[in-house]
């Protein structure tokens, strides 16, 4: 077995994949990436929204009360800019809406509308439908040991600092 520090040493200890093996992963997950965006987009082009604003939409409904853009902004990891484009693009939509701040008139709030939660509401069977599509390929037990992989590497991701 390899010593830790050694160069045939790649992951977590007891694991051995080389190099050659490693990139030809790092691959796949990016090219089923493309895929998944790409069928996500024609998923949800009917429903006239991208994929970055089915993002922010459903963060803002995740929220109990109406989160401040600065909120949205940290919990996407994006910059201020882009949280208030593409809110410009779901109030212009009508799906949310800005709110000042009961307790301060230099904070924006974003609610969501009726019309906002309706689409989430088409957008999760968009989803749904694009799952399957990509999943097609996998029987039942094959999705739960993926399940089972995804959840190790999204876990065992370290957390981003800006």
């Amino acid at each position: 077995m390899d010593a830790p520090d050694s160069p045939g040493s790649h992951g977590p200890p007891g694991s051995s994949s080389s190099p050659d093996t490693d990139g030809m992963l790092a691959e796949q997950l990016l090219r089923l990436t493309r895929r998944l965006h790409r069928i996500q987009t024609r998923q949800l082009e009917p429903i006239d929204i991208t994929p970055a604003q089915f993002r922010l939409l459903r963060t803002v409904a995740s929220y109990d009360a109406a989160p401040r853009m600065a909120d949205l902004a940290r919990r996407l990891d994006v910059v201020p800019r882009a949280v208030t484009t593409l809110v410009d693009a779901l109030e212009a939509s009508g799906r949310v809406r800005r709110a000042a701040d009961p307790d301060s008139r230099r904070v924006v709030r974003v609610e969501i509308t009726d019309e906002g939660r309706a689409t989430l509401r088409s957008l999760r069977s968009a989803r749904r439908a694009a799952a399957e599509e990509i999943l097609a390929p996998l029987t039942t037990d094959q999705r739960e040991v993926l399940g089972g992989l995804l959840s190790a590497l999204v876990d065992g991701m370290p957390e981003r600092r800006c």
